[in-house]
């Protein structure tokens, strides 16, 4: 074929790699660029080797080198072959294999010569996939380093030209006009409460009532297509194929195919058929305005498909599939002016995923940070360094960043870190056909069914007929005999294992921080040991299991679903990571109780294996809790007794701060400790060793010092002793009978000469005044005291002068018999 619109530019593309060894073409959809390029590059002098295409799947991979080798009226895997994970078709003489991006990091890590390889063209670059931009920088970097001839052609239908053109060295940039076909766009709308299978499947009928042709409709996601299936009925004369990569490769090459019987196509599609292929005879699209990507929860620690508007640019290829082949129109499901709030690009892929495996790849490159290659966008320096902590806990890198022998088994492995890490460790106990067909499982949706149990998907998956089943088959056995042989010396699980344990194990080595614990009776919620949530329909066969090894999940990462998992039982956690395990002392006061509670608990991550009272706890850890009970609870905590109580008031009357709240507090553990040596709980302290403690801190000086400001007691002149109190209302405060104090003629002071209050009561200790002038008190009132006690206590003196009298707590009978007695 001559007459598509990429002939019109080829002989300019081929003259700028003559020049250059780089260069960027940009051509729109339907342009040829992606079957019309590599042939062309054939006949160049400097071409004496191999093609290299990337495309960004499988099913584009494949359709690619079909079409290159029908034009060329040859077989394919002969001058035109490809390289896809699960199907191979090329031969000695093959100079153009078309290979998925995947496939070339691969290769290019192998090989970083690319011996024997000419040139590498990088199909719908502007897709950004992550290991579209990791293929380019790598070749980019050994183009620089070890392949100078190398040439590298980054073509695109919606390329940032100039871009890609400063990052390739300033390449040229080429572009095709592309063909150009009449193209209506209805805009339908959609009700917010609709659900879409209904509205595309009330489009399709539309369709086929407005327009001719065939019809391509976009879905999200696989379980939308069978529903939208499930609501149509084809008229006669019209055909509903189903497109997406689930599909085993015959009915893929059945919808993008003429029928054979010429009947109207109805093609229900993911964002598969958005590039890259052609479909024949199409002329309508529906499209739902909709896409599934998968988002990386880096607070999870997990990716997720996400359902969210499509982009613009992405909008317009899926229009531009209708006027492909002639005159087209698109039914779109929602409003004109909507279009201007879509996102405009989707974003590129290397800013939200997870860089486990690039950043392992780039370790082996040697290259310790991803972002010192060449990228359009470098990787977000948190994403590498989660990925970095991630590689660690798997072995596969040294705390230095380096590669470790068992970070370069899981490399050789054409799989994610996760499941390489899987398969090198299960091949070690002798599960490694298991652990090959677990990673199969899942990396290929729609293989053994939709369980959650994914040992039953196994065992349905082993008998499955049809050619993707057989193909996944051949990829399982493919990759165990790919792993490592030595073994590994500490787990004691193999190959007696029943074949559901064996899948267990191989899911709780890929993804053992998703070990999770039943909740709950019903089985619908679940912990996990990287302390992530769960959910389970309880309906489903594992809900009644205790332990789940989980697989995958989708949702948010405070209830993520599971979408896949196998029961696993207690032994076999315990046994699987018992290194892993870790015995947790708690020592914990409880200011309710005032006591400290010591507990053993053993944990897996966020899951309590077991708990239970710690009779060994370290001494000094409880005194250290009790302490900090006292800190955080206050001093009132603590079982002060009265004269502990009353030297604290003392000291702070006296302007002593060593006995203050915050004096204690700050120094509590200097003074508390001694106290607190053999004790539990706090009210088992002695209250006389928390008043030594005191006194201890006040020392000789500190203690002569208070006594002279504050003293504690008060000595009258009866020689009665009796406590001041310093807590009173109106000041230091002493209680005494009045008799104590006769013979007393100025008024008793504390301290600097302050005065101190005196409580002054009857002989039967009933109150009769308080002063704190006792000089006024004999000179005034008096008088009339003394005669009303004469009256009620006339066995006691009550002298007209009490100054001038004798001090005395006797009656007048016994101090006369005890002056007879001298």
């Amino acid at each position: 074929m001559t007459g598509l619109p990429i002939h019109a530019v080829l002989p300019d593309l081929l003259a700028a790699l003559r020049e250059t060894n780089n260069a960027v073409l940009v051509a729109p959809p339907g342009a040829g660029k992606t079957t019309a390029v590599a042939p062309a590059l054939l006949t160049e002098d400097w071409c004496t080797g191999e093609i290299l295409l990337l495309s960004p799947r499988r099913l584009a991979a494949r359709a690619a080198a079909e079409r290159m080798a029908n034009l060329a009226s040859e077989p394919v895997g002969k001058t035109y072959g490809y390289a896809t994970r699960m199907d191979t078709r090329r031969s000695a003489q093959t100079r153009v294999t078309v290979v998925t991006e995947g496939i070339f990091v691969n290769r290019i890590q192998a090989d970083p010569e690319l011996a024997g390889v000419s040139a590498v063209l990088f199909d719908e670059v502007h897709e950004r996939s992550l290991d579209s931009d990791f293929g380019l920088a790598l070749a980019l970097d050994a183009q620089a380093a070890l392949r100078p001839d190398l040439r590298l052609v980054a073509m695109s239908a919606t390329l940032d030209g100039a871009r890609f053109s400063a990052l390739m060295g300033d390449a040229p940039v080429i572009e095709s006009e592309g063909r150009s076909h009449p193209l209506d766009l209805i805009h339908l709308g959609r009700a917010a409460e609709a659900r879409i299978e209904d509205s595309v499947a009330a489009a399709i009928r539309q369709a086929l009532r407005e327009s001719e042709g065939g019809i391509l409709a976009f879905l999200p996601g696989v379980a939308e297509i069978e529903r939208t299936a499930e609501r149509l009925d084809p008229p006669p004369g019209t055909i509903l194929h189903k497109l997406h990569g689930s599909l085993d490769p015959a009915a893929q090459r059945a919808a993008i195919a003429p029928d054979p019987q010429n009947r109207r196509k109805i093609v229900l599609a993911t964002s598969i058929a958005e590039t890259s292929l052609t479909l024949d005879g199409i002329r309508v699209v529906v499209d739902s305005g909709l896409a599934r990507r998968p988002r990386y929860d880096r607070a999870a620690g997990m990716t997720r498909l996400v359902t969210e508007r499509a982009s613009q640019a992405a909008v317009i290829q899926r229009a531009g599939r209708a006027a492909r082949q002639g005159p087209g129109t698109a039914y779109r499901l929602w409003e004109a002016a909507a279009t201007a709030g879509l996102p405009r690009f989707d974003p590129p892929e290397i800013l939200e995923a997870d860089l486990s495996a690039l950043t392992l790849d780039c370790a082996l490159w040697g290259v310790s940070d991803p972002r010192d290659l060449n990228w359009l966008d470098p990787p977000p320096e948190a994403a590498v360094q989660e990925a970095r902590t991630r590689l660690t806990a798997l072995e596969a890198l040294d705390p230095d960043g380096r590669p470790t022998p068992h970070g370069k088994a899981i490399a050789r492995l054409p799989l994610p870190p996760r499941l390489g890490h899987m398969l090198a460790r299960a091949a070690a106990i002798g599960l490694a056909s298991t652990a090959a067909q677990v990673a199969v499982l899942l990396g290929e949706r729609g293989l053994g069914g939709p369980d959650a149990d994914l040992e039953h998907r196994l065992r349905r998956w082993r008998t499955e007929r049809g050619q993707r089943a057989e193909n996944a088959r051949k990829l399982a056995d493919r990759w165990s005999k790919l792993a490592p042989l030595p073994a590994r010396e500490g787990l004691g699980v193999g190959a007696e294992q029943s074949s559901a344990e064996a899948v267990a194990t191989c899911i709780a080595l890929a993804f053992p921080d998703r070990i999770a614990r039943r909740r709950d009776d019903t089985g619908e919620t679940w912990a996990s040991a990287g302390g992530r949530g769960f959910r389970l329909d309880p309906t489903s066969s594992v809900a009644r299991h205790d332990w789940l090894a989980v697989a995958e999940t989708q949702g948010m990462a405070a209830g993520a679903r599971i979408l896949s998992a196998a029961p696993i039982d207690a032994a076999t956690v315990e046994t699987l990571f018992a290194h892993r395990i870790e015995t947790r002392r708690t020592v914990r006061f409880d200011p309710a109780t005032g006591r400290v509670e010591a507990t053993r608990e053993r944990r897996l991550g966020a899951i309590r294996l077991s708990s239970g009272p710690d009779t060994h706890a370290d001494p000094g850890e409880i005194t250290d809790a009790l302490l900090e009970g006292v800190r955080k609870h206050g001093l009132d905590l603590l079982p002060w007794s009265a004269t502990g109580h009353a030297l604290r008031t003392r000291a702070a009357y006296a302007g002593i701060d060593a006995l203050s709240d915050a004096a204690l507090i700050a120094e509590l553990d200097d003074w508390l400790p001694p106290a607190l040596a053999g004790k539990r709980r706090l009210d088992a302290v002695p209250p006389e060793s928390l008043t030594q403690a005191l006194q201890n801190r006040l020392g000789w000086d500190g203690q002569k010092l208070l006594e002279r400001r504050a003293p504690a007691r008060f000595e009258t002149p009866a020689g009665s002793s009796h406590e001041i109190d310093y807590a009173a209302e109106a000041g230091p405060t002493a209680e005494m009978r009045v008799q104590s104090l006769f013979g007393l003629a100025a008024h008793p002071t504390i301290g600097d000469g302050i005065p101190l209050i005196l409580s002054l009561t009857s002989p039967a200790g009933r109150p009769i005044q308080t002063t704190r002038d006792l000089p006024g008190f004999w000179k005034g009132s008096w008088a009339d005291v003394a005669k009303e006690m004469r009256g009620r206590y006339p066995r006691h003196p009550w002298p007209d002068d009490p100054a001038a009298a004798n001090a005395t707590l006797r009656t007048k009978n016994a101090d006369a018999r005890r002056a007879g007695t001298r």
